[in-house]
């Protein structure tokens, strides 16, 4: 089988800290570009990623996780890659797994999501909440979807970006700027019958300390743009 070309899109936002570990254990050989988009962030960020081989896209104002997986994948189909694969760049995800999200995708599957859970999986420090909102999660899309997933909260995945091309899939609307669209395409892969495949990674909450908020997300607002996708569609009530 020959070799699909890949782009990874890392979410950057205020993390001039952490962002250069994880350049640094990068596997620039596995895919074809490293986007790091830097979402308006208000430190160095986009200085830090600079000092290493990537391609550095800035929003002028902070537009999201939704707003990053747009840009990143508008830069993988105008450079008309096969794989997107997206992960965070504050040091929860380890860069150094990405070759086995690519391996499952080179097996013909069309989304790979990471998980924690799974045999082979590692969580360091996970936070109580999420302890909690994590399992409930994978148990609403398994009985809505069937699908036997652990970890539909990891926003570290891999697609194939063919799957964009379905008329079901529109993932430039604009009710998913945020939270909402790593959601909306997890419900739509599962939902639509598309091969998806859970791979082990490790998800790390160790190198926060004390004080340090692990999560830019918003109690309320943003934990009903993470819920409200799966409302919606299952409801009809977006496409």
């Amino acid at each position: 089988m020959d070799r699909l070309s890949a782009t990874a899109t890392i979410a950057a936002y205020n993390v001039e800290k952490t962002l250069p570990d994880l350049l640094r254990r990068f596997p620039y050989d596995a895919v074809d570009e490293v986007v790091v988009v830097d979402d308006g962030s208000r430190d160095e960020t986009a200085r830090a990623a600079r000092a290493f081989p990537v391609t550095v896209l800035q929003h002028g104002s902070n537009r999201g996780v939704g707003g990053v997986i747009k840009t990143g994948l508008q830069r993988a189909l105008d450079c008309d890659r096969d794989v997107f694969i997206i992960m965070a760049g504050n040091g929860k995800d380890n860069p150094e797994e990405i070759p086995r999200l690519l391996a499952a995708i080179h097996d013909g599957y069309d989304y790979v999501q990471g998980s924690r859970f799974v045999t082979g999986g590692k969580s360091e420090n996970l936070p109580l909440f999420r302890r909690l909102a994590v399992p409930a999660s994978a148990l609403v899309y398994r009985l809505l979807t069937g699908f036997q997933g652990t970890d539909a909260l990891n926003g570290f995945r891999a697609y194939r970006l063919s799957v964009l091309n379905d008329p079901r899939i529109d993932v430039w609307q604009k009710w998913l700027d945020r939270y909402e669209l790593e959601m909306y395409l997890h419900y739509k892969c599962l939902s639509l019958g598309y091969r998806v495949k859970e791979v082990p990674v490790t998800k790390s909450y160790k190198h926060f300390r004390s004080g340090d908020s692990y999560s830019h997300i918003r109690p309320i607002v943003d934990w009903w743009s993470i819920v409200r996708p799966i409302f919606f569609l299952a409801l009809g009530l977006r496409k």
